[in-house]
């Protein structure tokens, strides 16, 4: 792990912050990109784009109250502390945040919701990508104990309360390899011509499929909820929802173009 970027007596810059601020970048790169091809005004792309980063924040932070409730009822001081705040949070709780502020969002302009998704999808995939990196950096999210010849072994007290000197599944680097993969299907499909709602619903097929598989893998610091967590239990229902985005797309691209009116003399 790499915690601290840079390190100047007690001042330091924190990798996982530098790479959740490249991921951004990244993201929004590709969204900008995909949204001038699809001819969506660069400007509300952008602000939308900064809306759902700061409303996938407070997302993730609320989900992770309320994974933790209890814990933060019995010591609600540790809402305010340092490591609370430098926390990732959920990402489910972060993504649910910010798909309710770009419907919002979209409504308001006038956006094309199904064809906005699609342009974002992609930079969503590689800022995750990205991002779980900086997980990886700071020994967040960590995964269970193995006995694999990749297994990665965390030594340094800025990762607490991460077990130190175990060997651990690396499921951060698993994530972020998955998200890549997913980025590079959906910006191809994104580039070519496709039904509006396509890309959105291959990202929430994809991603709830590799992050339910990965959850298994993965240390729970929440009670599980039958045979799954929390986290696998809200991927279903978004793979179910992306399924059904796969269908509306499937049904637009399937029906008949009426056929122009020919005139007979």
């Amino acid at each position: 792990m790499f915690p601290k970027l840079i390190e100047i007596g007690s001042f330091y810059i924190p990798t996982y912050g530098v790479l959740v601020a490249l991921g951004f970048l990244a993201g929004l790169t590709a969204t900008t990109r995909l949204a001038r091809r699809a001819g969506l005004p660069h400007e509300q792309i952008t602000n939308l784009a900064v809306y759902c980063a700061i409303a996938g924040i407070i997302g993730a932070k609320l989900f992770m109250f309320l994974f933790d409730l209890p814990d933060y009822i019995a010591n609600p001081g540790q809402i305010f502390t340092l490591g609370t705040l430098q926390a990732a949070g959920v990402f489910h709780g972060g993504f649910i945040a910010a798909l309710l502020v770009a419907v919002w969002y979209m409504r308001k302009h006038a956006l094309p919701v199904l064809g906005t998704m699609d342009v974002f999808a992609p930079g969503v995939a590689i800022g995750q990508a990205i991002g779980r990196l900086g997980c990886f950096a700071a020994g967040c999210c960590w995964g269970r104990e193995c006995d694999l010849p990749w297994g990665v072994r965390f030594h340094s007290d800025f990762a607490a309360p991460v077990p130190l000197g175990k060997t651990l599944h690396p499921v951060q680097l698993y994530e972020s390899a998955a998200d890549l993969l997913i980025f590079a299907i959906l910006y191809r499909r994104a580039t070519r011509n496709h039904p509006a709602g396509q890309v959105i619903g291959l990202y929430l097929v994809l991603y709830s499929l590799a992050r339910f598989i990965i959850e298994f893998f993965r240390v729970h610091e929440q009670s599980l909820v039958g045979p799954f967590s929390l986290t696998q239990w809200i991927a279903l229902g978004l793979l179910v929802v992306g399924i059904g985005f796969l269908l509306h797309s499937r049904r637009i691209s399937t029906v008949p173009q009426p056929k122009p009116n020919t005139l007979h003399a």
